[in-house]
């Protein structure tokens, strides 16, 4: 019985995080400390892209505001539409820059 009111927690869970869709920009920066750690995704353009052997960094901007992306699978070039999937984390520095608020992705999609 225990197994499956977990399973319908999980379920429940799952069907509610997808049905909730990409995260606007401007909520994360809004509030980094809400979603620090948290799973998102965002949708958005790329505005800067460096990249070097498959890893690098990137920023996106969707109609609110923009935010940095640290990536190991590849950086989209520049002008690209994507959804990331990825953490977000505090704390990041890009190109030896720091930042406030950044996502560590898990993967990407060129749209």
């Amino acid at each position: 019985m225990k197994q499956t009111a977990g399973f319908l927690a999980a379920l429940a869970a799952v069907l509610f995080l997808t049905a909730c869709g990409a995260v606007k920009i401007a909520r994360i920066n809004a509030d980094p400390s809400r979603f620090r750690n948290r799973t998102v995704e965002v949708r958005g353009t790329v505005v800067t892209s460096v990249g070097l052997l498959g890893t690098g960094g990137y920023q996106i901007e969707d109609d609110t505001g923009k935010i940095y992306v640290v990536s190991t699978t590849g950086v989209p070039s520049k002008g690209s539409r994507v959804t990331v999937t990825g953490r977000v984390i505090g704390g990041a520095e890009i190109l030896g820059q720091p930042v406030a608020t950044a996502i560590r992705e898990q993967h990407h999609k060129v749209r």
